[in-house]
C-alpha cells in the first residue's frame, strides 16, 4: 500500500476492523519511511446484477430506484425511513443470495411487494396498482380480493 504522505509503497499494518456489518475492512498502516500513519478501507467487491426491463432492455440494480419507489408508496403513511430501509437491505440480500447475474424486474418488483406487505397494507396496494399497471377497476379489485384472501 502506497503512503499517501511520501509516496513510499511498503507499510504496515498497526490495526484491522471490520465495519459496516463486516463488509468492510478497516486497517491503519505506518509507512515503513516515514513513519506516518493512514487509514485504508478493503470492501467486497460485487459483480453488478444486471435488470431485465419488460422491453428486454438491461440496467445495472440500483436499490436507491427501489428506496424512491417505496418512499412515494409509503407517503403519508406510518412507515419510517428505516423501516424502508431495512426492506431495501432484505431486498438487496435476497438478489445477492441468489447468486444471479441477472433478475427480470418483474421478480424485483415482487420482492418489493412482498416487503410492502409486511410494511403497511395501503403502500402495497399504492405500490401494485403501479406495478400491475391495472387496465380497468376489475383488475384491482381482483388484487384486492387476493390480498384479502392471502391475509386471512
Amino acid at each position: 500500500m502506497k503512503c499517501p504522505f511520501c509516496g513510499y509503497d511498503d507499510s504496515k499494518v498497526l490495526d484491522t476492523r471490520p465495519t459496516d456489518e463486516g463488509y468492510t475492512i478497516r486497517r491503519r498502516r505506518e509507512c515503513l519511511k516515514c513513519q506516518k500513519r493512514f487509514t485504508t478501507y478493503e470492501k467486497i467487491e460485487k459483480s453488478p446484477v444486471m435488470v431485465i426491463k419488460k422491453d428486454g432492455n438491461r440496467q445495472a440494480f440500483d436499490r436507491e430506484k427501489i428506496i424512491r419507489g417505496m418512499i412515494k408508496s409509503c407517503e403519508k403513511r406510518p412507515v419510517s425511513a428505516d423501516e424502508i430501509e431495512e426492506a431495501v437491505n432484505n431486498i438487496e440480500k435476497k438478489i445477492e443470495n441468489s447468486m444471479r447475474r441477472e433478475i427480470t424486474s418483474l421478480e424485483v418488483g415482487e420482492m418489493v411487494m412482498d416487503e410492502l406487505k409486511d410494511l403497511d397494507e395501503v403502500s402495497y396496494v399504492r405500490f401494485a396498482s403501479v406495478y400491475r399497471e391495472f387496465k380497468d377497476l376489475q383488475s384491482f379489485v381482483d388484487e384486492l380480493e387476493n390480498f384479502v384472501k392471502k391475509k386471512n
